[in-house]
């Protein structure tokens, strides 16, 4: 009786000790390091207290690099939530040879974001595919254009939203596919014979189903947004001018251009406790805590009778 009552707390043991390594540990060094002050001896570093916080808060790098990495949170992650519906459904299908058409719609998602970085700056170049399709039609590039879409501190962002959609694409939309297999067709006749159209059978049918792949997805992308650091350090670098900088580009640059670590942790525990508020908003609005509450009372429920 003894062992089986401390069973569930040896499966948890591994868990738990990776979790003390690889969370907690690295967090409270984090935590120490944002204290101190190495900008006059790296190896010799001063307590400050909250002086590196103080710093971000008067650092007007600091908060144009949380403005830039919130506008792609918000001009990333409706696409990401909407246009892989559409490549989903538009997959469903039992046509011959479907599967090797999404093998291939999903290649970019498997191709490194080094290959996808390199690619897309040399289409976005002044002398790239992309301004030289508008000769193609008999028409001149766009006078912000002309210079390459990257250098252009109105369009780089966009430009760099672009890859990120376009390589995640395919990931979501498999996702989406998955749970719309699952989807019973007699769903669908029963729309047609109520004289339900392409619009009214996906907007009553299919929506309501994937909603809750469509929270799932919104919390991802939006975890991975906050997290973007590849696409930036290889096509802009944070330029031009910092219009592209994301707050872990600011973390990468202050840590390893600058070496200053306490301003890095810093920025990195404020980017932490970001990610740990939409956790608990996640938490709160997708049942899991309701879930969670309606499993224990089921429990004590058996355990009484």
């Amino acid at each position: 009786m003894f062992f089986k009552q401390r069973t569930p707390y040896l499966y948890l043991a591994l868990p738990l000790l990776m979790m003390a390594i690889f969370f907690f540990m690295p967090f409270f060094m984090a935590l120490g390091i944002s204290a101190m002050d190495y900008g006059e001896n790296l190896y010799a570093p001063k307590f400050t207290g909250l002086a590196n916080y103080l710093a971000l808060w008067h650092s007007g790098s600091f908060w144009q690099s949380l403005g830039n990495t919130f506008f792609f949170l918000f001009g990333v992650v409706p696409a990401m939530v909407c246009l892989p519906i559409l490549l989903a459904i538009a997959l469903n299908t039992d046509l011959k040879g479907i599967s090797i058409f999404r093998s291939v719609i999903y290649l970019p998602v498997i191709i490194s974001v080094v290959v996808v970085g390199i690619t897309w700056k040399w289409l976005y170049q002044k002398d790239g595919i992309l301004n030289y399709g508008f000769t193609l039609f008999g028409l001149e590039a766009p006078e912000a254009l002309k210079s390459g879409w990257l250098l252009n501190p109105d369009v780089a962002i966009y430009a760099v939203m672009l890859v990120i959609v376009w390589k995640g694409l395919a990931y979501y939309m498999m996702m989406y596919l998955a749970h719309l297999q699952s989807l019973s067709r007699e769903l669908y006749e029963s729309a047609d014979l109520d004289g339900a159209g392409w619009l009214e059978r996906h907007w009553h049918v299919t929506l309501p189903h994937l909603r809750p792949t469509m929270v799932m997805v919104a919390i991802i992308s939006t975890i991975g947004c906050l997290k973007i650091f590849a696409e930036i350090y290889v096509l802009t670098k944070g330029g031009p001018v910092g219009t592209t900088r994301t707050l872990v580009y600011f973390i990468y640059q202050r840590a390893f251009e600058n070496l200053d670590l306490g301003i890095a942790s810093a920025a990195g525990i404020v980017l932490m406790t970001i990610l740990l508020v939409l956790s608990l908003i996640q938490l709160k609005y997708t049942g899991f805590g309701q879930t969670a509450e309606n499993t224990k009372t089921l429990s004590l429920q058996e355990a009484t009778q």
